[in-house]
């Protein structure tokens, strides 16, 4: 599922245009992305945390050529799934 096929889904099962879902899409997104940025976690219940975690510095080789490269140090988003979310993973198929 892509974003206009999700704008379409929350449009047709909140009974809303899809202008507004949009936007809501939008602003969820944006607003997530702006509490990540300052290093804070937004958890939302039933579904998951969305947090920052830092990556150490490590040696890894160049598939390529087999050279060793360094690879820096950085923070990264990651989502930690709740609950709800992996049971309803595990019981499909």
């Amino acid at each position: 599922m892509n974003k206009v096929e999700l704008i379409n889904e929350v449009s047709e099962k909140a009974n809303i245009s899809k202008k507004d879902a949009r936007l809501f899409l939008d602003t969820l997104t944006g607003t997530i992305t702006e509490e990540l940025s300052k290093g804070e976690t937004v958890a939302i219940a039933n579904f998951g945390s969305f947090c920052v975690t830092d990556r150490n510095p490590r040696k890894c080789k160049n598939p390529k050529t087999g050279e060793e490269i360094l690879v820096p140090a950085k923070t990264v988003p990651k989502l930690k799934f709740g609950k709800k979310i992996k049971e309803a993973v595990n019981t499909v198929g």
